[in-house]
């Protein structure tokens, strides 16, 4: 006799959406695919939960559809929560079809029925970051050298003074970075895009591999979750590639930062280790944004290649991290601040329209609003620092309607920049 299990139809997709090889959310009535383009939904069989009877003699529902990604998640969550070594294991592999993010999950699923109206068009866009048209406007030996500053006065160096709240800010803005790693997540200045290219991508790819294994810790494991991050940062340090592309360098620096905030604010590791890792933090800061770290086509204000963008809006915004990160170390052991004048010209963070856009159609049309809103430069991260002396009413009003036009389209890591330039220097 025929088994009962294949009484069922296992078909998880509406004959229209199967057809065409589409994704199918299977609402009650019609599917949004078939909805939008006024097709008839149906389905080969009823494939609605059915229910069968259970061992002990009771009913339940048995669900046809399959576990959804935030499913699968939550389950590993609960296998992490029980100490099981499995899971462990698996997250020491880069996996992120199998145990994606919350986060990352909603974005797809937008991205799925955004572009459900484009005709079938392939959902996976195509990255070439060879080629890229970048420069270097600052002195980026300075950026190597910075650790040296609270040691050696420079008097063109200016100290500002972080309030106590401003601090407690920052350090709780850098947790919750390092804490988006530890979840498999991109921190805010990681680019989505990223992932695409895996050759380039391979310490970025590590990096959020490893640091699951600090997301609360199996009692007495904090030692070996310490010495295995030092390990892979010291291989970092370690490893100089004359040839190593922009991609590779920024997800090397990016990388070694993240290793260092995990340290820092997820395993509370003491200030005596990590003070070591600012210097090679920033030599890696300067091997990535030394030549390129603007684009070329910002100079004669038109767009830029998308890739090209990223890359640049990825090192400035990693670049800034390291610098706050900095800051912070330096205040906590009662060092002096100084004003990271060496950075003075560098476009402040884009806008969330571009940043977050994932679609390059998009990101053109995005970009090419950018042109039109910003006729003149685009805002610099010193237009954030305090009014220069000098600056008569007109100058004053004239950045504070530069900085409100920033404002109106930044996103969150914008925003933040924004909160601690603007309690630390009043302006």
């Amino acid at each position: 006799m025929r088994s009962a299990r294949y009484a069922n139809s296992r078909q998880k997709a509406c004959q229209q959406c199967s057809s065409a090889k589409a994704k199918c959310d299977r609402k009650d009535g019609c599917c949004t695919r078939c909805s939008q383009r006024s097709l008839i939904c149906t389905y080969h069989h009823d494939a609605r939960p059915v229910a069968s009877a259970s061992p002990q003699g009771g009913s339940f529902v048995r669900d046809v559809m399959p576990r959804s990604p935030i499913s699968l998640t939550n389950n590993l969550e609960s296998n992490r929560s029980q100490g099981d070594v499995n899971f462990w294991t698996s997250t020491m592999q880069y996996t992120p079809e199998i145990a994606p993010s919350r986060s990352s999950t909603s974005i797809n699923s937008f991205s799925d029925i955004r572009s459900s109206g484009n005709d079938e068009r392939d959902t996976a866009e195509a990255f070439d970051f060879s080629g890229l048209r970048l420069f270097c406007p600052i002195d980026v030996n300075e950026i190597s050298t910075r650790w040296m500053n609270p040691y050696i006065p420079d008097p063109e160096k200016t100290a500002k003074n972080y309030p106590p709240n401003v601090i407690a800010f920052i350090s709780r803005i850098l947790k919750s970075y390092a804490s988006m790693a530890m979840r498999g997540r991109e921190p805010p200045f990681v680019h989505a895009s990223q992932r695409k290219d895996a050759r380039s991508n391979a310490p970025m790819a590590t990096c959020l591999s490893l640091v699951r294994i600090c997301q609360d810790p199996l009692p007495g494991s904090e030692s070996v979750a310490v010495a295995v991050l030092q390990r892979e940062m010291e291989t970092i340090a370690k490893t100089q590639c004359a040839d190593d592309t922009d991609l590779l360098s920024l997800a090397t620096f990016q990388a070694y930062l993240i290793y260092a905030l995990v340290l820092f604010f997820g395993l509370g590791q003491g200030l005596g280790p990590l003070r070591e890792t600012i210097i090679p933090l920033q030599a890696l800061a300067h091997r990535a944004c030394g030549r390129r770290i603007v684009c070329v086509a910002d100079q004669t204000r038109t767009r830029p290649k998308w890739e090209e963008w990223i890359v640049a809006e990825a090192k400035r915004r990693t670049l800034y991290v390291m610098y706050l990160f900095d800051s912070i170390l330096c205040a906590q052991e009662g060092l002096p601040v100084f004003l990271g004048s060496e950075l003075q010209g560098l476009p402040a963070p884009g806008s969330r329209s571009q940043w977050h856009v994932q679609d390059r159609a998009d990101w053109e049309r995005a970009f090419n609003l950018h042109l039109a809103e910003w006729a003149e430069e685009y805002l610099t991260i010193d237009e954030l620092w305090p009014i220069p002396i000098g600056f008569d009413g007109h100058d004053i009003s004239r950045r504070q309607k530069r900085v409100d036009r920033w404002l109106m389209d930044v996103d969150e890591f914008g925003t933040m920049l924004f909160t601690v330039t603007a309690c630390t220097h009043g302006t």
